[in-house]
């Protein structure tokens, strides 16, 4: 087996194919990755993600920093495929999905999440899935993350309840949850430190039967020893800084071990990357072992039947797409970069979701925005496209 990561030139994978799953010309689509993904148990993928009405006529107007001010109607969208992501219902999706009883107003007291879970659950259910959100913000001082549940394959939703604090400075949910074999949910949350600057990946899991959340432990030490998103930025407040973990994704492996993939980043804009931790005693301590790439976050992993690791990213320095790498050996090492698409408009694209099709197939969810779009404001419309392709 090839223990080094193979430094080859990109290659495009075999059997790729591109499609449009959700397109407005008025409405900027985004952010799957931290908007929900689930697989239900007869098999159906269900897809969140945001969109708002805008108008393209700049690039400056559809700034993440600035979206809130000059966009309208925020929703989030979902889309349902019945054929393992080959098709997606985009002309007819389900919008605000949660919006049903508990969806609305203040989320309830993490007090009284064991009378919101009203019995106890089992979450190797496979029609038991669960939302781990945020509210009062995303991703600063102030933000509280917060679970639902659905216990009927994504039917219907439970309240909204708060995850208990335990003290932290604050917390932020982007739907990243994993299911031990023991049958303890396990939580990706981070914290963040009021500057804004500094965010630290954590877990917590499922006790009381399933009914509440608690904290476990950090995947990340307090500090970076190296450094590397220290800078001199004008106004950490903003999203566009550097932060040196975030956006954890847990995955099981046959052999026991869990490993998490986490987001890294001197400039959102392009300069970031993916990085593995693991931990082999069901997420109690963690420990440095990969990085994906020389750039691309946030990725979204998937575990093939024969245990190959796929990481699948957006890749936002020039030329802008969708990028991709498998490791066979649990994620301590990555095969050859995949050119899944390098037509992106500009930086603004990514946050996929994969999902296993079948055989050696490979699926993929992500917003994107094309360099060939007759409607150009910085890139072309966000939207949100689908790829397959094979990684023999």
């Amino acid at each position: 087996m090839n223990m080094a990561t193979d430094m080859r030139p990109p290659i495009t994978p075999t059997g790729l194919e591109n499609d449009v799953v959700y397109y407005r010309d008025d409405e900027f689509c985004s952010w799957p990755f931290t908007s929900g993904f689930w697989e239900n148990g007869d098999g159906t993928l269900i897809a969140n993600f945001m969109t708002r009405n805008v108008s393209y006529a700049s690039g400056d107007a559809i700034r993440h920093d600035v979206l809130g001010q000059n966009s309208s109607n925020p929703r989030t969208v979902t889309v349902r495929s019945y054929d393992r992501g080959r098709t997606w219902d985009g002309e007819d999706p389900q919008y605000n999905m949660m919006a049903g009883p508990g969806g609305g107003g203040e989320a309830l007291d993490p007090e009284t999440m064991p009378q919101a879970f009203d019995a106890p659950v089992d979450y190797t259910d496979p029609n038991v899935l669960v939302s781990s959100g945020s509210m009062d913000g995303f991703a600063t001082a102030s933000t509280k993350a917060t679970t639902r549940l659905s216990r009927d394959g994504g039917r219907t939703w439970g309240p909204t309840v708060l995850v208990p604090m335990e003290n932290l400075p604050s917390l932020t949910g982007i739907q990243s949850t994993m299911v031990r074999p023991d049958g303890r949910m396990l939580m990706f949350l981070f914290s963040v430190e009021p500057d804004n600057t500094r965010r630290r990946p954590l877990v917590y899991g499922s006790v009381n039967e399933g009914r509440e959340f608690r904290f476990m432990n950090y995947i990340v030490p307090e500090e970076d020893p190296w450094g590397n998103a220290d800078g001199d930025y004008d106004d950490p407040s903003v999203a566009f800084v550097g932060h040196r973990w975030f956006y954890p994704r847990g995955y099981m492996l046959s052999s026991g071990r869990i490993i998490c993939v986490i987001r890294c980043q001197r400039d959102p804009t392009g300069v970031m990357w993916s990085e593995v931790y693991s931990s082999d005693d069901g997420g109690r301590t963690w420990g440095f072992l990969s990085r994906i790439n020389d750039f691309g976050a946030p990725s979204s992993l998937v575990v093939m039947p024969d245990d190959r690791v796929v990481a699948i990213y957006g890749y936002r320095l020039a030329p802008q797409g969708i990028r991709a790498r498998v490791s066979e050996d649990g994620g301590k090492t990555w095969g050859r970069e995949l050119i899944i698409r390098d037509d992106g408009g500009s930086w603004d694209l990514g946050y996929p979701n994969v999902w296993h099709v079948e055989g050696s197939t490979v699926g993929a969810l992500y917003y994107f925005n094309s360099k060939d779009d007759p409607i150009q404001a910085n890139g072309g419309v966000r939207h949100v496209a689908r790829s397959l392709f094979s990684i023999d």
